[in-house]
């Protein structure tokens, strides 16, 4: 089974998380596939557009560099985050369309999200694991 990282993952580890660094590197000693979504991407990216982080800006590069881009290039992506937002707000627990598109991407690729975010527990069908 392989990884998707959502967002405040990547943050844990541009900020130098000990414990997520160490899972990080005993995944990819394993040959486990480790993905970032471009909707983390965006996320981090329109972060550092408001602050001055030269040193975590370079960790980031170094993780893009490191683990493949997941781009929303298939319908079928859309069609599952279309149906995930109306299943959540006709049960009235909708979360932000970031955490909905990265669901999705992880359901249609097979992949288990990893999240410090309990809002992504909502979403039907979707593996998930907590490092943080």
């Amino acid at each position: 089974m392989s990884y998707l990282l959502d967002t405040n993952i990547v943050s844990f580890a541009i900020k130098d998380n000990l414990k997520i660094k160490r899972k990080l590197e005993a995944i990819k000693f394993q040959r486990i596939k480790i993905y970032i979504s471009c909707i983390t991407y965006f996320e981090i990216r329109r972060g550092f557009l408001a602050v001055d982080a030269p040193k975590q800006r370079e960790r980031f590069n170094q993780i893009c560099q490191d683990y493949e881009i997941i781009l929303l290039d298939d319908l079928a992506i859309l069609e599952k985050a279309a149906e995930i937002h109306a299943n959540l707000r006709l049960r009235g627990l909708p979360i932000q369309t970031e955490d909905i598109l990265i669901a999705a991407t992880a359901i249609i690729k097979d992949l288990i999200v990893v999240s410090n975010d309990s809002d992504l527990t909502r979403v039907e069908g979707l593996k998930l694991e907590n490092w943080g």
